[in-house]
């Protein structure tokens, strides 16, 4: 998918606020007028603040949501002409370092991410809902893989996001036809966690938030990254993985706290180190 226009008129830290507290980051899509449609200088924000949410030790878990109607309603391509003359590459290299770079972001996040789905998430934005660890959606939230309503093939990881998490039919289903897809039927098959009323969104991302930020972070880190390699690894790589892992963790202060606590017969106190 060709790029978008660059966000005019207000500044990038506007249409994309950030706020940490009790050691919680959210991530906020801020063009309502939009649906929250992001640009190029979205997406690159996007990215910087997850890979700084990664490596700040004060953060614990990230919250990403918009405002308004919408989560995100895809890539703007406003501005975009179909018959514009492209040199050969220029679309793969877009891809690469756009729509796929901002998935992997969060995929390749340290931290846990939580997506807030408060309404319309389609294309990008649905993959990007997708690509987080936990999904929670309000009511009035749709997702559509509206790629194939603009003669577009799905990008931003959606070939590789959609099978694994709802086998190969149901994917094909989702992508060939680009029906919208309520939110209690992406409950139903297991894209969301769970659905909410609108009014509670915010609170229900709130709790998760802050019971994953009082947790082991590295655990919840070396966690994460087990189970995103487990579908490309053989049983042999997995359990190397796996030991390699439990290796890495029993050196942190939190793993001695909680075999401390179980011996002690008390609640551990993480500190995320």
């Amino acid at each position: 998918m060709p790029d978008s226009p660059r966000a005019s008129g207000n500044s990038v830290n506007s249409l994309v606020q950030h706020a940490t507290d009790s050691q919680v980051c959210r991530i906020t899509l801020n063009r309502p007028e939009a649906l929250n449609a992001i640009t190029p200088d979205q997406r690159d924000r996007l990215v910087e603040l997850l890979a700084g949410a990664s490596a700040d030790p004060d953060v614990r878990a990230v919250v990403l949501t918009g405002t308004g109607r919408g989560f995100c309603a895809g890539a703007d391509l406003r501005g975009t002409s179909a018959g514009t003359e492209r040199v050969a590459g220029d679309v793969a290299r877009t891809i690469r370092l756009g729509a796929q770079r901002l998935i992997a972001a969060v995929l390749d996040c340290e931290k846990p991410v939580i997506a807030a789905v408060n309404g319309t998430a389609a294309g990008i934005g649905a993959h990007l809902a997708f690509a987080c660890d936990l999904v929670l959606a309000a009511e009035s939230a749709r997702f559509i893989e509206v790629f194939v309503r603009r003669g577009l093939v799905p990008d931003g990881g959606g070939a590789y996001l959609l099978p694994r998490l709802v086998g190969t039919h149901r994917a094909k289903e989702l992508m060939f036809f680009g029906d919208a897809l309520t939110a209690a039927d992406a409950e139903r098959l297991g894209l969301v966690n769970r659905v909410v009323p609108d009014g509670e969104l915010d609170k229900a991302a709130r709790e998760w938030a802050e019971r994953l930020a009082a947790g082991p972070t590295r655990a919840l880190a070396l966690t994460k990254q087990l189970v995103n390699a487990s579908l490309d690894s053989d049983r042999a790589s997995a359990f190397a993985a796996e030991a390699a892992a439990q290796e890495i963790n029993m050196t942190t202060q939190d793993a001695r706290e909680g075999v401390a606590s179980f011996a002690e017969r008390r609640s551990p106190e993480f500190k995320g180190r």
